[in-house]
């Protein structure tokens, strides 16, 4: 990611606007989005892209460790303690203790979707 355009009237999880190969995407900050603690400034060089619901993003990733397939019977149920969204948002656990997210759930959430307009 080269230049990420800051968007008025979005949410602290939104963090602008990028051109993806020709593409204006959205970037969203995870991190931002459930409200877990900041470690320092991110480095705004890896995004992940997705596409879902009609929706298509990126989301800003510290690190990117490789890309797998973990089968869905093989999660384990949730976290006990994450409550409210973090938990909400979570498919399981795998055996190695690796946090599975719910991206459809994530993408249909109606906060994702920014309506507001800059007033003149």
């Amino acid at each position: 990611m080269k230049e990420l355009t800051p968007l008025p009237c979005t949410p602290p999880f939104v963090l602008g606007i990028v051109n993806v190969r020709g593409r204006i995407l959205p970037v969203l900050d995870l991190k931002k989005f459930f409200d877990l603690p900041e470690q320092g400034l991110p480095d705004l060089h890896r995004l992940i892209l997705i596409r879902g619901n009609d929706l298509e993003l990126g989301l800003l990733a510290d690190v990117i460790v490789g890309l797998r397939s973990i089968p869905a019977d093989s999660l384990q149920p949730s976290l006990p303690t994450l409550t409210g969204i973090r938990g909400d948002y979570l498919k399981g656990v795998t055996a190695e203790r690796l946090v599975i997210l719910d991206l459809a759930r994530i993408l249909a959430d109606p906060k994702i979707l920014v309506h507001d307009e800059v007033e003149a």
